[in-house]
């Protein structure tokens, strides 16, 4: 497999992960109300997710007839129950709920967090298609069940780049305190968000999107 397919595939793991959404929206917050050592945790299982939508990013892309549509409906809708939960709950909290040593978004087992939201990230999977149909469509004529894991590990680079650059981002000082400051205002915008991103997706898996 040429080079130039290698890094595109790298570059284009790189943006699923950064690309604005649930799962950056919870590292972030994760991070700035535990550390870089609780954001490191959430992605790292987050990882297992995000391989999962590649798969199937290329499934769809190059082998659409392995999979029935109504996998992924039924994959949407979970998605979007589990999104709106963490939505509601965000949306809901009270001050008096937070606390000052983590808040909200304190979790006690991130990568466990990271792996469940990874795996029911309803963004990840429209996101990842679009981003390999722009970056790797030129070149998927070349994907060959022998040479897809390949492919797959220079995505897999991509994202690990990609996490180490949030991972960074989530312990910068400035970044913790403000999000301390305003912590009841983010947990209420990102649950908001989150609802909006479930409503979107449960739209989408009724209308037999896929």
């Amino acid at each position: 497999m040429d080079a130039h397919i290698l890094i595109s595939a790298a570059l284009a793991g790189a943006l699923v992960v950064l690309t604005p959404g649930p799962g950056v929206l919870a590292v972030l917050g994760i991070g700035a109300a535990q550390g870089r050592r609780a954001g490191a945790g959430f992605l790292f299982g987050h990882l297992a997710g995000d391989l999962l939508w590649a798969v199937l990013a290329l499934v769809a892309l190059v082998w659409a007839s392995l999979l029935s549509p109504d996998f992924f409906r039924v994959l949407a809708l979970v998605c979007a129950l589990y999104l709106g939960w963490l939505g509601l709950r965000a949306l809901l909290v009270k001050r008096s709920a937070l606390g000052a040593a983590g808040g909200a978004l304190r979790v006690e087992r991130p990568w466990m967090r990271g792996l469940l939201f990874g795996l029911s990230n309803p963004k990840s999977y429209p996101v990842t298609l679009s981003i390999f149909a722009a970056l790797l469509g030129g070149s998927l004529d070349k994907l060959t069940p022998g040479n897809a894991p390949l492919l797959l590990a220079a995505c897999f680079v991509g994202f690990f780049l990609a996490d180490l650059v949030l991972i960074w981002l989530v312990g910068l000082g400035a970044l913790r305190a403000l999000y301390r400051r305003h912590e009841i205002w983010v947990l209420r915008g990102t649950g908001l968000m989150f609802i909006g991103f479930a409503l979107g997706t449960l739209h989408h898996a009724l209308n037999g999107g896929t």
